[in-house]
């Protein structure tokens, strides 16, 4: 029996989204999108079958239920957000005139979303006024649209990224951060090495993860200009990405910092060492371990030494 009720659901969707379609001009046409809708984003397991067709007709409508979707945005419930971000990427490139023309509405709730939704659509054609709502008042728009930025990946928006580094919102900054690594801009090294020190812990490791995506060479050369740099969390931080990053050079560094480090430098570059070298095939292992006196940081660090091992196989 539910096989039978399913299959006659998306029979009706079908015949609904066809006549839609076919009349998409018609005054009904938001009566037969809030149906639909309402189908879409419904979590009743009745329905469960049906979400994926409701979006695929509502998507087949095109350009013309875009507007009603938008209005949609105000929404409370994060289904229906969703559901909503999933229609637009079904219906695409077209979308995109209709949520850049809503980047000016008044609503910051509304603005926000539509950036995400351009985001999710990744049409380059969206850049531009994307970065003209990156100075927006409210920060959830910043965020979406710096981060929207990012998504679609178009060079165009560095400046407005590199910008968003030193926003005064710690999300925005983090958000700037993820873009700059996926835009993969070339001015921003430097910045984030700096934001390294971010007040904002999200900011920093995303820094790192972001940092990872460039030349390697390029970025050893700038972490090791910053060991010594204020505040120590910089240095400290840099030793855990060059662990990371495990080339010949960036070993070197870490051993360096081993010897002339202080307590806590010699502890986060002989973690990195054991990320970077758990077999200790440099034989520096015996160096880094003589070299912690303080009891804690050695007991964390030979507790590392055992999971690379077990995690190599070792015996």
């Amino acid at each position: 029996m539910r096989n039978v009720i399913a299959i006659f659901g998306l029979a009706l969707l079908f015949v609904v989204g066809l006549s839609a379609e076919q009349g998409s001009a018609q005054p009904d046409l938001k009566k037969k999108v809030d149906s639909l809708f309402v189908i879409a984003s419904s979590g009743e397991l009745r329905f469960r079958d049906l979400n994926e067709p409701a979006m695929d007709s509502i998507a087949a409508l095109g350009r013309p239920a875009v507007p009603i979707l938008i209005d949609k945005f105000i929404t409370k419930s994060a289904r229906e957000r969703w559901t909503i971000i999933w229609t637009l990427e079904r219906i695409g490139s077209e979308a995109v005139p209709d949520l850049v023309a809503a980047l000016k509405r008044p609503n910051p709730l509304i603005v926000s979303r539509c950036a995400w939704a351009l985001g999710s659509i990744k049409d380059s054609t969206s850049t531009i006024p994307l970065t003209e709502v990156c100075n927006h008042d409210d920060w959830s728009v910043r965020n979406e649209a710096v981060l929207a930025l990012g998504k679609i990946g178009d060079a165009r928006a560095s400046e407005t990224v590199l910008a968003a580094l030193s926003d005064t919102i710690g999300q925005v900054r983090k958000s700037a951060v993820v873009s700059a690594g996926k835009i993969k801009i070339p001015l921003a090294i430097q910045p984030l090495v700096r934001t390294l020190a971010d007040p904002f812990y999200g900011a920093r490791l995303m820094a790192i993860e972001a940092l990872a995506k460039f030349d390697s060479s390029v970025v050893i050369d700038a972490l090791a200009d910053a060991m010594e740099d204020d505040p120590p969390i910089i240095g400290h931080l840099a030793c855990r990405l060059l662990g990371q990053l495990a080339t010949p050079e960036a070993i070197e560094i870490l051993h360096q910092q081993v010897l002339i480090g202080d307590t806590e430098r010699k502890r986060f570059a002989a973690l990195a060492l054991v990320e970077a070298d758990p077999l200790d095939n440099c034989g520096f292992r015996s160096v880094y371990l003589n070299e912690q006196t303080d009891r804690l940081s050695r007991i964390q660090i030979e507790s590392a030494i055992a999971a690379a091992t077990d995690e190599q196989g070792q015996p």
